[in-house]
């Protein structure tokens, strides 16, 4: 198949729905191309040589719907459009399989830089640097100010018993990719069912909240926060813990997991609270909890990918020292608890 008709994307079919759907919208003859870097969901840059589309859907041959609910992506950008969240312009909504073979959805490009590495960030230097990482935590508050009924996101999620629940689930995570010993695994889980802390009024979750799932425009603010396939209604500081520990130099050499902590000019992590805190009002004297689940959530699945490559279920390169790195997080989350 042709870079231009990338597998998963029927460009005719597009085209004729589009046409129907959105007369007058698409110019020219439409191109294609897979955007590298996704986590799970395919996502597709779509040009007609003036104009230029996202497209977003399940990966081929997906079997579970829930965990990849283009309905849910959509909702939440939609909602989320018309407030001072930056968030791309939704265009269409497709959930009849027949066109592309799954659902998906068409959104605005919007255009700007994912920044993965400390190595990415380094032309732009520190003050840019900076100026980017603090732009991230004003945005967060904004995603956070939104009261959900008022956007229509009432019935988004179950804030109730809503920390619970995610301990729970990736403690059941971490159960079904048991395959060697990871010595303070199963003590940091207890330990942050013994000191579940009480949330604050419930907002709207990003979920998965870092530098590379937003687009730095070139004046260093954010243009786009993409990647919603993990939103909810729920507890806001589980997005203040990702954000946090993601702003903690892992000190490993040559880690497979990105992160731009090491950056010049990037803020510690205190900086980051202390902004949020500030600007949004919460009060965050629970951080220490949030961030340790946050390694722990980060150690489960790393553990996940490993299991999953000791049966040869894998394909490219860098799983094979993932495994390493699990006892890493682990005892990251357990010295963040204690010094909490």
């Amino acid at each position: 198949m042709s870079p231009d008709h990338p597998p998963g994307l029927d460009l005719d079919r597009l085209r004729t729905l589009l046409d129907r759907e959105r007369p007058g919208l698409v110019h020219g003859p439409l191109t294609g191309r897979l955007i590298e870097g996704g986590r799970s969901n395919l996502t597709y840059a779509v040009a007609d040589g003036e104009s230029k589309w996202v497209v977003r859907r399940p990966p081929l041959g997906h079997v579970l719907a829930t965990a990849h609910d283009m309905r849910r992506e959509h909702r939440v950008i939609s909602a989320l459009h018309p407030t001072d969240v930056p968030v791309p312009r939704p265009v269409l909504l497709c959930e009849d399989e027949g066109v592309l073979g799954a659902p998906f959805y068409v959104m605005e490009f919007v255009t700007g830089t994912p920044y993965r590495t400390a190595e990415q960030l380094a032309p732009l230097g520190p003050e840019r640097t900076r100026n980017a990482m603090l732009s991230l935590v004003d945005t967060l508050v904004d995603l956070h100010a939104v009261d959900p009924a008022e956007v229509g996101l009432a019935d988004f999620g179950r804030p109730e018993g809503f920390l619970d629940r995610q301990l729970r689930r990736w403690g059941k995570q971490l159960d079904a990719s048991r395959s060697r010993e990871l010595a303070g695994v199963d003590e940091l889980h207890a330990a942050l069912g013994r000191s579940l802390p009480t949330s604050p009024a419930p907002a709207v979750v990003h979920g998965d909240y870092r530098l590379d799932n937003v687009l730095i425009g070139e004046n260093d603010t954010i243009r786009a926060i993409l990647d919603w396939e993990m939103s909810t209604l729920g507890d806001p500081l589980t997005d203040l813990g990702l954000l946090v520990m993601y702003s903690v130099p892992l000190e490993v050499a040559n880690s497979p997991v990105s992160t731009t902590a090491t950056a010049a000019g990037h803020p510690s992590p205190a900086e980051l609270v202390e902004r949020y805190a500030a600007r949004s009002g919460r009060d965050v004297s629970a951080v220490a909890w949030y961030t340790a689940f946050a390694w722990f959530k980060l150690a489960v699945i790393l553990e996940g990918i490993h299991y999953r490559y000791t049966l040869g279920q894998t394909v490219g390169g860098g799983f094979d020292r993932i495994g390493e790195l699990v006892p890493v997080f682990i005892d990251h989350g357990l010295t963040t608890l204690q010094e909490g």
